[in-house]
């Protein structure tokens, strides 16, 4: 089942893959049906393609919530190193996904807003860059609100 859950993913079919994770993250904010694949997804975390990323972040996210044994704890660190993905759209959605993680669990939360507020954005384009500061700055507000 794991090689369907990769293989679904990472398709070709980006439309598939991405309707595939939706309905992941939908379930898992209700059950923790998904949870048991959880270094599933942690493993692509580091795919190369930033779609797959993408859904990673947010996959991830939706199921930080039934993380008894804070298993998240061990790869915060690189998850937060794609607030500076090498993709400014995949950047962006790390820092959009953080901000459930930390809702869901406040634990995270300082090492999250310490990521974002350390997040060199100079080697993105000036078109790209303001997007991303204000991504940061929503994360920020909304995780220091709680």
């Amino acid at each position: 089942m794991e090689e369907n859950v990769i293989s679904r993913l990472t398709s070709k079919d980006d439309k598939s893959a991405c309707a595939f994770a939706d309905m992941i993250i939908r379930e898992s904010r209700d059950s923790d049906k998904w949870f048991g694949y959880f270094d599933v997804f942690a493993s692509l975390l580091n795919h190369s393609n930033s779609f797959v990323r993408n859904r990673a972040f947010y996959v991830l996210a939706a199921n930080v919530r039934w993380d008894d044994d804070n298993r998240f704890e061990n790869i915060l660190p690189e998850f937060l190193k794609h607030i500076t993905d090498e993709k400014p759209i995949s950047a962006r959605q790390c820092v959009k996904a953080l901000k459930e993680a930390g809702e869901s669990k406040p634990a995270y939360i300082p090492d999250i807003i310490a990521a974002l507020d350390n997040a060199d954005l100079s080697k993105y384009k000036d078109s790209m860059r303001p997007l991303i500061e204000k991504d940061i700055l929503n994360t920020k507000k909304a995780l220091t609100d709680l």
